[in-house]
């Protein structure tokens, strides 16, 4: 640690922890988990964002398992040559929507590798048993088509049947290579993939898209922790979100689907409570013949308005949330009118990386004149305002997936059903503590992250066993303990 804090460059500490991870992997996790708040950034976000546009420049040697359109009708093999036989879990991406930045192409490798070592590190599994893959189909991207430095396939992106193929071969092979039960991740895909893909391939395999079903656990459960400071039952709120993609649709669908369990209520009405604004305004009904599909069940009766500001007046939400990718785009105006309607105005900033925050956390408290209920995508110092200090709460995907898959994994389940994303947003709701919500925090600190996680993989696994879904028989009496016992320590073995 001594060394690494000599680094000033955030970039050249992830260069220097990825070098260990090769090195001496348990070294890498001890480091990791004993000093989890510090290392997060580096090797996760905000850091990793960075170490994607530059894969090519601070390039090692692979990571992962690379799979492009040449190995076409040959993935089998490629799988089978991987060392590692017994896999639990694979963070699958193709590079097309990296963190806010884009198209990064083969070098999006960052973010399958970056993900697999907090599986490892907060949710306890075996470092052998993780597997990253980019699938390269090309790039859209003109600056790494013409980098000398670009790792991957120089040619424009495969789309259409190609890819729709590729994809399908790819998913039969790791069924038939590591069997029904292994995890399969999807990450950073672009929107219309993303959905596409978690429809296919959730009733035939073990699928999880983190962007848009990490996200809303994570977003549902720092609001029901929320409910604590601002008072009142989730039914009771109204919700306005920046940006209508993967995480900003998968969130509102999660949150509906809570109330509606809550409340009894059917799920077309508790949307009713969820207003989106898209690139062309508030969602609204008479635009529902030009919206794409996933949009379209957010389309409420409501006369058009066009920019934000314009639509927190109109709505007058209780909640607002930033899932567009657009910096600054929670302005101040948007702020003080947030705070106007509120005493406590509840807002969640939550794109990555930190230059593409809508807002950050010393406007919102600046600008709500400290009253607002603030957590972020990326994380974000204290803030002093009139003598008190405010800690802005991190709502990081990494809080749910590690214990998620843990859950999946340990109860042998076969199936993702939603229940289990609500059952495992209640788990870390639960976590928050009164220590925490006097700091303002609808968060708990990552300092007990593997204690969260295992709490989070004990609800999320008894849930698969209420459902039928796990295959791991007898059930065992006491999860925690059963979650905590299944976890990987970075210990040296004794050998005297």
């Amino acid at each position: 640690m001594h060394n690494l804090r000599q680094y000033e460059v955030p970039l050249q500490r992830y260069m220097a922890m990825m070098d260990l991870q090769e090195r001496n992997e348990r070294l890498f996790y001890k480091l990791l988990i004993d000093n989890v708040e510090e290392l997060l950034p580096v090797v996760y976000t905000p850091t990793v964002g960075e170490a994607c546009q530059k894969y090519g420049s601070i390039f090692r040697r692979p990571q992962g398992l690379y799979i492009s359109l040449k190995e076409k009708g040959k993935i089998l093999e490629v799988l089978k040559n991987w060392p590692e036989s017994n896999i639990q879990v694979i963070v699958v991406t193709d590079g097309e929507r990296i963190l806010g930045l884009g198209d990064l192409g083969c070098q999006g490798m960052g973010i399958p590798v970056g993900k697999l070592s907090l599986y490892t590190a907060l949710g306890g599994l075996r470092p052998s048993a993780c597997l990253p893959v980019t699938i390269d189909v090309g790039t859209n991207n003109e600056k790494l088509l013409n980098d000398e430095f670009y790792i991957g396939l120089r040619q424009r992106r495969a789309t259409g049947q190609e890819y729709a193929e590729l994809l399908e071969e790819f998913m039969t092979a790791v069924k038939k290579n590591y069997g029904e039960k292994v995890l399969v991740q999807f990450e950073d895909f672009a929107n219309h993939n993303a959905f596409e893909l978690l429809e296919k391939y959730s009733p035939t395999h073990l699928v999880f898209n983190d962007d848009i079903q990490g996200t809303a656990s994570v977003v549902l459960a720092g609001l029901l922790a929320a409910l604590k400071l601002v008072g009142g039952a989730l039914a009771d709120h109204r919700f306005l979100f920046l940006g209508a993609g993967e995480a900003g649709t998968g969130i509102a669908e999660l949150i509906a689907l809570e109330i509606s369990k809550q409340t009894k209520a059917p799920l077309e009405e508790t949307r009713k409570k969820i207003w989106l604004v898209d690139s062309k305004g508030l969602i609204v009904s008479s635009r529902k013949e030009s919206l794409q599909h996933f949009k379209k069940p957010w389309a409420h009766d409501h006369e058009p308005v066009k920019g934000l500001l314009d639509a927190v007046k109109a709505i007058k939400p209780t909640v607002l949330i930033g899932s567009s990718g657009v910096g600054k785009t929670f302005t101040k105006e948007v702020v003080e009118a947030m705070a106007s309607i509120n005493e406590k105005p509840l807002i969640l900033a939550l794109s990555n990386p930190t230059s593409q925050s809508e807002c950050t956390a010393e406007e919102a408290y600046t600008w709500s004149k400290g009253r607002v209920i603030f957590a972020s995508g990326s994380p974000f110092d204290p803030v002093e305002y009139n003598r008190k200090v405010f800690v802005p709460g991190q709502a990081n995907n990494a809080y749910i997936f590690p214990g998620f898959g843990l859950g999946l994994i340990m109860s042998g389940a076969i199936r993702v059903h939603d229940d289990m994303l609500l059952a495992a947003s209640e788990a870390l709701a639960a976590q928050v503590k009164q220590e925490h919500f006097d700091k303002g925090l609808i968060y708990p600190p990552f300092s007990n992250i593997r204690n969260i996680s295992a709490n989070i993989a004990a609800k999320v696994a008894a849930k698969a066993y209420e459902l039928g879904l796990a295959s791991r028989l007898p059930r065992p009496k006491d999860l925690v303990k059963y979650a905590e016992s299944c976890m990987y320590s970075p210990v040296y073995r004794s050998y005297r």
